[in-house]
């Protein structure tokens, strides 16, 4: 059963969202603050964690980095702020979507399952982008439409296939260095637009599939235009 961990220190908040999570079958686990959330994150596995940003002991903006530093899980974040700069704060910690406070608890769960159906997309080998096809096993595109397969530079197609493995997710420049180039690298972060300008150019006849959008100040994000 896919588990979700709910962080809020308002037991109203937690109730309501776990009544409608849980009667999704999903199964709940309830933390009252941010510090109680790390040590049952670090102590079980989670598939996707629903947490509040002002929280005692450790805030949604601490957890969510601490999260990110770990790995992976899906992240949203909910508040009562609704200003731009909290939620490109969120953003660029890592956070994968944000809900307002007071919430529409329907949109909540439609949220949720959006966000397990991208990560489950993100384990697959193989990633279908309309006409083309990305294969991580071979490192290599193949084409729908005729029997040609090509190969690229490693960077670039891990580049990609970071980007189409959760399409609709902003990805900050220094998050999608450390994913690919590693934590040690001290390159200059432009790197990465040089990547995206070459993967724009060697996929420009595929826009009606797919394109890579710039987020300007903030990264980037693969949009699918039709499956």
């Amino acid at each position: 059963m896919t588990k979700i961990l709910i962080a809020d220190d308002d037991a109203h908040i937690r109730e309501l969202v776990r009544l409608y999570l849980a009667d999704e079958g999903f199964d709940i686990i309830e933390c009252n603050d941010g510090e109680e959330a790390w040590q049952y994150i670090t102590n079980h596995a989670v598939d996707l964690i629903v947490m509040d940003i002002m929280m005692p002991r450790l805030d949604g903006w601490e957890l969510c980095r601490k999260i990110r530093e770990q790995g992976n899980m899906p992240i949203l974040m909910m508040t009562a702020k609704g200003e731009a700069e909290e939620k490109i704060k969120g953003f660029q910690l890592g956070t994968d979507d944000y809900l307002t406070k007071p919430f529409d608890p329907i949109e909540l769960v439609l949220r949720v399952k959006a966000l397990l159906k991208r990560y489950r997309i993100s384990a697959a080998q193989m990633i279908q982008l309309g006409g083309i096809v990305l294969d991580r096993i071979g490192f290599q595109i193949l084409f729908k439409d005729k029997e040609e397969v090509l190969t690229i530079p490693l960077k670039e197609f891990e580049l990609l296939y970071k980007l189409a493995s959760y399409p609709g997710q902003l990805f900050t420049r220094t998050s999608l260095i450390q994913q690919i180039w590693g934590y040690e690298y001290d390159g200059d972060e432009r790197t990465i637009d040089v990547h995206i300008k070459r993967l724009r150019e060697r996929f420009d006849s595929y826009e009606s599939d797919f394109k890579i959008v710039t987020i300007r100040g903030l990264g980037y994000r693969l949009e699918v235009v039709q499956d």
